[in-house]
């Protein structure tokens, strides 16, 4: 048991420090944060594929060009806003992407077209997209606001799981997540909005944000958001019967059990900050 909770500290210590590390230097040097964010794309998208296999022959080479898609998608996003970058030349990787996929696609006759089709742009629009909107937050707010969203996560989550084990009695979603609970859940809630206060009262001079307000409501909007990502996620795994996404992380399971919640908060922030930055003009 205790072997069991030290490694699961350790490699969880392993994803929080590279996701700090990468996003901490973004301002400085971006090769860091690519690195990381275009590796759990990889991870992510090989593992919704493993999860939607159909049975019929694997390709590996629909498989790599996914994982470059993916990337691809994710660069677009980073590009997009560049001021250096014009002509709209950051449509260029997804649109060489579809365009490959479509017509690789062709010379795969084995496969079901449409299946195949399907199984690759979910992989990449599920993935790759709102991993990719995180380029999109970082410019019209800050590289640093990323870091605050990364911390609403991994409080909501410590909150949601420590309230849900002592007070945890009314399930929130019985049929997808039976462990879940509505007191689980506004313990994350809580813990959310008290670290919006704490980052307003104490690290205003790092994210230069004076605004309670959108600190309180933006800590909200993770932590609902962060919820149904988790219930997403566990229904994907529940349709594909299996435990967790991968093996990656001991005691963790998969990169997408780690990110989960991730996928659903980037374009839940996204329009939560496009909404108040137009509604100030």
């Amino acid at each position: 048991m205790i072997k069991n909770i030290l490694t699961r500290v350790a490699s969880g210590s392993v994803y929080v420090a590279l996701i700090v590390l990468s996003l901490l230097l973004l301002d400085h040097s971006p090769i860091t944060y690519w690195i990381v964010f275009s590796a759990i794309i990889v991870l992510g998208i090989k593992e919704i594929n493993d999860m939607t296999d159909t049975g019929e022959p694997a390709s590996w080479l629909i498989m790599l060009l996914d994982m470059l898609g993916g990337v691809a998608v994710f660069f677009a996003f980073y590009l997009e806003g560049d001021p250096a970058v014009k002509h709209h030349l950051w449509l260029l990787p997804p649109c060489v992407y579809i365009v490959l996929r479509l017509i690789l696609q062709l010379y795969r006759p084995q496969l079901n077209a449409l299946t195949s089709i399907q199984r690759s742009l979910f992989a990449v629009c599920y993935v790759a997209v709102p991993i990719g909107l995180l380029n999109v937050i970082a410019t019209i707010t800050a590289p640093r606001m990323l870091l605050a969203l990364f911390t609403f996560i991994w409080i909501n989550d410590t909150g949601a799981f420590l309230v849900g084990v002592a007070l945890g009695r009314h399930r929130l979603f019985q049929r997808i997540s039976p462990k879940k609970s509505w007191e689980g859940f506004f313990g994350g809630l809580l813990a959310c909005i008290g670290a919006a206060f704490a980052i307003d009262k104490w690290f205003n001079d790092i994210y230069q944000v004076p605004d309670l307000t959108l600190w309180v409501g933006l800590s909200v909007v993770v932590s609902i958001a962060a919820t149904f990502g988790d219930l997403v996620e566990s229904l994907f795994k529940r349709t594909a019967g299996v435990k967790d996404s991968g093996k990656l992380m001991p005691g963790h399971g998969g990169i997408l059990d780690r990110v989960d919640s991730l996928l659903m908060v980037a374009p839940a922030v996204l329009i939560y900050l496009i909404l108040m930055f137009y509604n100030q003009g």
